[in-house]
Order: C-alpha cells, then structure tokens, then sequence
C-alpha cells in the first residue's frame, strides 16, 4: 500500500448540491434508522428475556436483527452526518472500516438465511427429529459458521482493495465505501486478491442460493401433502416472512452488484444503493412482527409486565 493512498481521504457521493434537499435526505434517512434500530433492537430484547421464544426460529432471528443493526449502522450514521454538515470527505480508516463491515455483516445475513432456511425445513418435513437435530449446539455451531464467514470475507475483501493504489480521483460513485465503487477509482491494474475473494464469494453465493432452494422445494412440497387446511396455514405463516426477507435480501444485493458501477453519481443508483444497505434491515423487523402471533404476544406481555411494575412501585 503506497504511504499517498493511506494519507488522502475519499469523497462520497452526494444526492443534492441543494443543501436544504440534503437537510431533508438526512432527516428522512435519521426516522429509516431509528425505526430499523428500535425494531431489531425490540426484537432483540423480546428473544432474550420472554421464555416462550427461546427456540431456535427465534435464535436464528435474534442474531439476525444483531446483524442488521450492524449492517445499517455502517452505512447510514454517516449518510446522515454528511447530509447535516455538506461534508463527504470519509477517512482512509473510515472507508476501510465501512468495506469491511459492510462485507462481513452482509455475507454473515447471506449465511444465517440460509441456516434460518434448513430449520424450517427441518421443523416442516422432519417435526418428529426437530428437537434432536436443531438442538442447542448445532443452532450455536450454525451462527459462528456464520460470524466466521462474515469475518473471512470481510478481512479478505477490505485487504484485497486497500492494497491497491489510488492516485486519481478519489471522489466515489456511492454514498459509502464499497468494493466495486473503489475498484472503479482505483488505478491498479491487477487485483489478485479481490478476483480470488470475488469467485470464492460467488461460491458461497451459489452454494446458499441453492440450498435455501431445495430446502423451501422440499417445505412446499411436504406442505401441499399436509391434509389440514390448519396446518398448512401454520406451516406458511413460519416461512412466508423468511422467503420474503430472503427474496429482498438477494435481490437488492444481486442488482447492486451486477449493475455496471457509473463513473460519475447517477440518482439511480443511489436507490438502488439505498435499497441495498437500508430496505433489508429496515423490512425485517415489520415483516416478522407484523405476521408472527408470538412476537405479537410477547410484545404484549412486555408491556403488562411495565405497566404491572410501575402499579406496584
């Protein structure tokens, strides 16, 4: 890494030169954050303290709003600073810490989604052996394969692009740092690392993808065979919110990565950005809580058991 590329900032792209449009970009995106944070947080909590979700559906969605409250702290925080004070400028440290979190928190998702899907498989085609295969070790074992993977791919992506050069324009097309939008400024002209980081990622992506298809084919196909009208309701009511929050997880990150990077800052691709790095954490909490009964119930009792408290101090 060359010492002019560690001491030089970089520039994040800006929605507006209307610094009062930016104010209004910062407030909107202040509430999007707010209600991603408090909603997995709330999340969060209920898992924690309420008996009743100490499965491991709920364990797996715990660690998944852990993720997405890290995930949307990376990106947004910042959007929100840069839109109050028209200041872009993001530090090297800075830049590098956003790529490698953003990696490890998305690829980390991309993993606990697809243990998230083999346990509903399980519990779906497999209800009499749920207990003894999901047990507690396994559901542990599951979610640290999940950090792990995050980790790797996230140390091996943010090396591999700051150990390129960067002795051109340095302002960059996305409103935080990520891998593409740097290897766009960058005027190196190989990147060994990066390709091998790249196909490994497109491996796992492949390997997950698959998986999560075979689990949900085999969970429609048992359910079409159930004879209950009931169980069939409660056995779509489990799985609905997940492949929702798969399909948008996937989605967003498929479109964010296979458009051609701009080089210079397009509003469309702004939203797609946006849509990328805020929609998913944002979606997950409305959409598990808003379909799941438990959440709903342990909510409830949360707020009897406050109220109860407060009667009786």
């Amino acid at each position: 890494m060359t010492n002019h590329t560690v001491d030089t900032d970089f520039f994040l792209m800006e929605f507006s030169d209307s610094k009062q449009l930016q104010v209004l970009q910062g407030l909107l995106f202040l509430l999007i954050y707010l209600e991603s944070f408090m909603g997995n947080l709330l999340i969060i909590m209920l898992v924690t303290v309420d008996q009743n979700l100490h499965t491991p559906m709920y364990f797996f969605l715990k660690n998944l709003s852990c993720l997405d409250v890290g995930f949307i702290s990376v990106t947004v925080p910042k959007l929100i600073l840069t839109s109050f004070s028209h200041i872009s400028a993001i530090s090297f440290p800075g830049c590098v810490c956003q790529v490698l979190f953003v990696v490890l928190f998305a690829t980390s998702e991309l993993f606990l989604l697809t243990a998230m899907s083999y346990d509903r498989y399980v519990a779906i085609c497999h209800p009499l052996h749920y207990d003894a295969i999901m047990n507690r070790a396994v559901c542990m074992e599951m979610v640290a394969v999940s950090w792990l993977f995050g980790s790797l791919f996230g140390v091996l992506y943010s090396y591999g692009t700051f150990s390129l050069s960067f002795c051109g324009s340095r302002k960059l097309p996305q409103f935080f740092c990520d891998v593409s939008s740097l290897l766009k400024i960058s005027c190196s002209t190989t990147h060994i690392t990066i390709d091998i980081s790249v196909i490994f990622g497109l491996l796992c992506g492949f390997f997950c993808s698959i998986t999560m298809g075979f689990s949900y084919v085999y969970i429609f196909n048992t359910v079409l065979r159930m004879p209950l009208l009931q169980g069939k309701s409660k056995a779509f009511s489990t799985c609905i919110p997940h492949l929702i929050v798969v399909s948008t997880f996937l989605v967003t990150v498929v479109t964010a990565y296979l458009k051609p990077v701009p080089d210079s800052p397009q509003f469309l691709d702004f939203l797609i950005s946006v849509f990328y790095s805020v929609m998913p954490p944002s979606m997950n909490p409305i959409i598990y809580s808003l379909r799941n009964k438990e959440i709903k119930a342990a909510f409830l009792n949360f707020l009897w058991k406050l109220d109860y408290c407060e009667f009786y101090r």
